[in-house]
């Protein structure tokens, strides 16, 4: 009986500390949640942290691309420190590690997509693929 009580706690703890934990510095936001309050936030950038092969391959629509490498001298040059980000990548963990950056660079209003793309993707929420079209004023 012991031996099962101590598989059962030593279980529940290896299981605890595989979940995506919420930090003092960013919000973590399941899929649902991620997209009405980046659609509703004002004053807000949705943004994927992932190599521009990957962006144009899919991505969540109305999103920019800044990668990982590239956010820090990015973001700490021309976004206002007011401004809320709603950050993603593939699954969670370069956008996790950014948002650590960015809270660093005086940033405050973070949240991180769980699971990344693939969550995003598995929930059935809608994708964009290819390059982005851009409009162009006819003179």
């Amino acid at each position: 009986m012991n031996r099962l009580i101590l598989i059962i706690v030593f279980l529940s703890f290896v299981s605890s500390s595989f979940q995506e934990q919420d930090s003092p510095y960013y919000t973590t936001l399941e899929p649902y949640l991620f997209e009405l309050q980046s659609l509703t936030t004002d004053s807000s950038m949705l943004i994927d942290v992932r190599e521009p092969f990957e962006f144009y391959r899919k991505r969540i629509p109305n999103a920019i691309n800044i990668p990982a490498s590239d956010i820090l001298f990015t973001a700490s040059d021309t976004i206002d420190k007011n401004t809320s980000l709603f950050l993603y990548c593939s699954t969670g963990v370069r956008s996790s590690r950014v948002a650590l950056d960015l809270y660093g660079k005086g940033f405050d209003n973070i949240f991180i997509l769980e699971g990344g793309l693939a969550f995003w993707k598995k929930e059935g929420y809608k994708m964009e693929k290819g390059k982005i079209k851009v409009n162009k004023k006819s003179k």
